[in-house]
């Protein structure tokens, strides 16, 4: 368990709901950062007149506050410039994976203000709703004032309208559960629900390691392999809620059988399960398994190396597709960018297409925090309804 000590503040009230000119505005400054009042005005297309209600809704809400002068443009004037207020807003993010839940509050620029994890007690869907109740309860104490929720899970969520449902997740066991609508009713504030990958993506792109670019693509390796991808800023979901559903991509035809019976797939070498499987020694676990490697086991390295392998088949399949600005790697099996870095670089050189093109990849070691911190998220991107 870790807990993060923070003062208690005076909560700003929310009040009316915000218009959509309100949320761009809010957006553009939470996206971008300080911005004069005729810059809003000329990203947003907005008059005179529009701009002067939206940034007097967004003042009295305490959402922005008046930054200081500064020269912007030619004119030689300065203007004054606005800013996002994080200290507006508050969000519950919650990452649930099998057998633990981890929780944040955060701001609205989706600091952290408190950190907290815990066992899940049961893989029950209405046990599992009632602890996040209690923990949301539990974190209110010190941090007041959550206006929303967000939690990120493994398998498939689908969005209709407003409503998601969580269409299917392996490692919880749940089928057709409609988790937002649930958490919402018991924690008395509007919630939203996300396939975590594509949850963690949409934090990275506004507000980690793909914070203004337009395109990027998240790959996450562990227990599942994950693929998260933004175009035009905006991240894919697909119509079932499936994009990105590239664990079981083709890598070599005369390859181990998954779990599903295919043949030489991504997720036959690169799953946590996969190279465990590869040295056919009952007993071990990954964690012993990356021990062996990191001693210089030559079956646990080979394992590894043919990870690193397929994790670069499937990197430059997705350069190849995507052409994304930044391709991010990361999960709890990170370490196979460690111990086969040299295999990775080269299967993507091989199957790279854009020849003299540099492929942008970016490998990131995450915790299970900045995964809850990207369930609030979720909850920020709902409240401003992007």
């Amino acid at each position: 368990m870790k807990q993060t000590p923070a003062v208690a503040k005076e909560v700003p009230q929310a009040g009316a709901p915000l218009s959509g000119l309100e949320r761009s505005a809010l957006r553009e400054l939470l996206i971008h950062g300080p911005k004069s009042r005729a810059e809003i005005a000329r990203e947003l297309g907005m008059s005179r007149a529009s701009l002067t209600r939206v940034t007097r809704v967004l003042l009295e809400q305490g959402l922005v506050t008046d930054g200081a002068l500064e020269l912007r443009g030619a004119t030689g004037r300065p203007s004054e410039l606005l800013s996002i207020r994080p200290e507006g807003r508050k969000f519950l993010g919650v990452k649930l994976t099998s057998d633990r839940l981890f929780a944040v509050v955060t701001d609205l620029t989706a600091r952290a203000l408190v950190e907290y994890d815990e066992p899940l007690a049961s893989r029950r869907v209405e046990d599992a709703v009632e602890q996040i109740g209690a923990v949301h309860e539990r974190l209110g104490a010190e941090q007041p004032g959550v206006i929303g929720a967000g939690i990120g899970l493994a398998g498939d969520v689908v969005s209709t309208g407003r409503r998601q449902t969580v269409a299917h997740s392996p490692f919880l066991g749940w089928s057709e559960v409609p988790l937002a609508e649930l958490v919402a009713e018991r924690l008395g504030v509007p919630a939203t629900a996300e396939n975590d990958v594509r949850a963690l993506t949409a934090a990275e792109h506004w507000f980690g390691v793909g914070a203004g670019y337009e395109s990027m693509v998240l790959v996450t390796v562990g227990a599942g392999i994950g693929v998260g991808i933004v175009v035009d800023g905006k991240v894919v979901t697909g119509v079932n809620g499936k994009a990105g559903s590239l664990e079981h991509l083709p890598v070599d035809p005369t390859g181990p059988r998954c779990e599903r019976g295919h043949r030489g797939c991504a997720a036959s070498y690169l799953a946590n399960s996969a190279i465990v499987a590869a040295l056919r020694t009952p007993g071990l676990d990954y964690a012993s398994v990356l021990d062996l490697a990191r001693g210089g086991d030559p079956a646990a390295m080979q394992a590894f190396r043919d990870a690193g392998h397929a994790l670069g088949v499937l990197v430059a399949t997705l350069a190849n597709t995507m052409d994304p600005e930044k391709i991010v790697v990361t999960g709890d099996g990170i370490a196979v960018a460690e111990l086969a870095r040299d295999e990775l670089d080269a299967a993507v050189a091989l199957y790279r297409r854009h020849l003299g093109v540099p492929t942008p990849l970016d490998v990131q070691p995450f915790d299970f925090a900045e995964w809850a911190r990207a369930g609030a998220v979720l909850a920020i991107r709902d409240f401003l309804r992007f």
